[in-house]
């Protein structure tokens, strides 16, 4: 995605070990045979796929929302209603759940393009507002504060492990789609829209019609992370859609490196894993987890990838500079 330039034989042999170590630790982590650590990488793997979702639009084509909680929410109440109510079983609702976040990104998305910068972010934000005073209290249908509880899933899905490598196969297939959008045609006009919008529309390209298509498809993954996240919970509710949820993937993909494609699911991983250590042993954990993020923000400016990525440039740099000096 974004980073520091490489020939050609280097970025691909970067782009396969960072899969082969993303595949390789995620797979062995059930062979600890503890709840905890699948638990937690279950988690880390859903909220990964929505921060990289959140990234599409943000780190991609530079517009920041803060409503992607709707778009997850969405999804997750699509899963959540369709089995409660036994309308369609597991195997459908959930393919349904990005078809309904990507349509209300197509929905509100032409709204939300016709403003840029600040505007565009605080417009997000009423519309998913918005979306969250109607689940809020729709309490005969989306059951109000209250949620859905004890959403049936299929019982092969009881078993922890086999959940976890059903989202786990999901979220790769996922992430692979996400990844070859960002490096098509499709995504390098994204990223000539987050340098400079005036610049691409003077070359004759339709900016809002490729911010609205990122929106949709950003929309489409956080629906997808939104089911993926109720069928593993059986239960959800409005927390799900308010703005804090968006907040937190925001900060998710900043931690991470907004400029490295898995920077948010390495933020997603740093975020929940302090959250659940730190609270283990003190009630102000928010404190303690607030004095962290800055430290991170402080010393990893870029992201945790980001910040790596440009260190190991700085040191091929180096290298690169000490061999030429030495061979004339």
């Amino acid at each position: 995605m974004i980073g520091p330039s490489a020939s050609p034989g280097n970025a691909a042999r970067g782009q396969l070990l960072q899969w082969a170590a993303v595949l390789l630790f995620f797979a062995l982590v059930p062979l600890g045979r503890r709840s905890f650590f699948i638990t937690m990488a279950n988690e880390v793997l859903i909220m990964g796929l929505f921060a990289m979702a959140f990234n599409l639009l943000y780190g991609v084509t530079g517009m920041l929302s803060f409503g992607q909680a709707a778009y997850y929410g969405a999804g997750g109440y699509t899963v959540g209603l369709l089995l409660t109510k036994g309308v369609l079983p597991y195997s459908v609702a959930l393919p349904l759940a990005p078809v309904v976040g990507a349509a209300l990104a197509l929905l509100l998305g032409p709204l939300c393009i016709r403003l840029s910068g600040v505007y565009f972010t605080m417009l997000t934000l009423a519309f998913a507002e918005l979306v969250w005073g109607v689940v809020f209290k729709w309490y005969g249908f989306t059951g109000g504060d209250n949620g859905i509880q004890g959403i049936p899933v299929p019982a092969w899905f009881h078993h922890q492990l086999h959940y976890y490598y059903f989202t786990l196969a999901i979220v790769v297939a996922a992430v692979a789609v996400l990844r070859r959008i960002v490096e098509s045609p499709f995504g390098a006009v994204l990223q000539s829209i987050r340098e400079n919008p005036e610049r691409t529309a003077f070359l004759g390209i339709r900016v809002r019609r490729y911010q609205l298509a990122a929106m949709v498809i950003s929309g489409a993954f956080s629906g997808l992370a939104g089911g993926l996240f109720a069928g593993f919970h059986r239960s959800i509710g409005p927390d799900m859609l308010h703005w804090t949820k968006s907040g937190e993937v925001i900060l998710m993909s900043i931690l991470g490196g907004v400029s490295s494609f898995f920077g948010p699911l390495v933020g997603a991983g740093v975020i929940l894993f302090i959250e659940d250590m730190i609270g283990k042993y003190t009630e102000f954990w928010e404190i303690w987890i607030g004095g962290i993020m800055l430290a991170i923000v402080v010393f990893f400016p870029r992201g945790v990838i980001g910040t790596l990525y440009e260190w190991t440039h700085r040191k091929r740099s180096r290298e690169r500079d000490g061999n030429a000096t030495a061979h004339p």
